[in-house]
């Protein structure tokens, strides 16, 4: 018991840096909590602070949940017959610390990134699909909340029709989790206002529009 409430605790305490955060005071010197969204996860980070700094939280961010998710290997050795659940249930838990940050008065990202690191360290195949089906629906939305929306929705069905049926029920209750974090971008998706990156086909198009 005592290493599952330090792996636990682990988990939560890596998923709560806000690497986001960090960089945009740190080395920007920008407060990307009040910029922007105001959120500190790596779609902001890159409208606030640039592609590069964006990149690199993306990265730190997906490997909160990987870490988080491989903790299981550090506490438990070898592990038992029920290690995925064990990698699901660590990495979900770094998620939570990284949309409810302890040193953000509990406040954070929206858990993307992170949910989808929790696959590179369940599975690299399934990590590579689900970020394939990200980036096919971004190409054709140019919306970050609503291709991640989507992406959880389409990977839930991969994950059943790989049988992965638990797994495909921890990114189901993802999905619900994050689609209410995503509840002001829905909003704005149904006024015709949420906001847009400079990628995919829609943008390409009123590019073109605007020559």
């Amino acid at each position: 018991m005592f290493k599952i409430i330090l792996g636990l605790l682990m988990a939560y305490l890596l998923g709560s840096i806000p690497f986001g955060y960090l960089i945009g005071k740190y080395v920007y010197h920008k407060d990307i909590m009040q910029a922007g969204s105001g959120n500190i996860g790596t779609t902001n980070t890159f409208r606030v602070l640039g592609f590069i700094p964006g990149t690199i939280v993306f990265i730190f961010d997906v490997l909160k949940g990987t870490v988080g998710g491989l903790l299981a290997y550090l506490i438990w050795t070898p592990l038992p017959d029920n290690r995925h659940f064990l990698i699901l249930a660590i990495g979900v838990v770094a998620v939570l610390g990284h949309t409810f940050s302890i040193w953000l008065n509990f406040k954070g990202g929206k858990g993307v990134a992170s949910s989808l690191g929790i696959l590179l360290a369940y599975s690299p195949k399934l990590f590579l699909i689900s970020l394939c089906i990200f980036l096919i629906c971004l190409i054709l939305t140019s919306i970050v909340s609503i291709s991640s929306l989507l992406n959880f929705f389409f990977s839930t069905l991969v994950f059943w029709y790989y049988d992965e049926k638990f797994l495909a029920l921890v990114a189901a209750g993802l999905m619900v989790y994050v689609t209410y974090l995503h509840r002001s971008n829905l909003g704005r998706m149904i006024h015709g206002n949420e906001n847009t990156i400079k990628f995919g086909i829609p943008y390409w198009i009123r590019r073109l529009k605007a020559k």
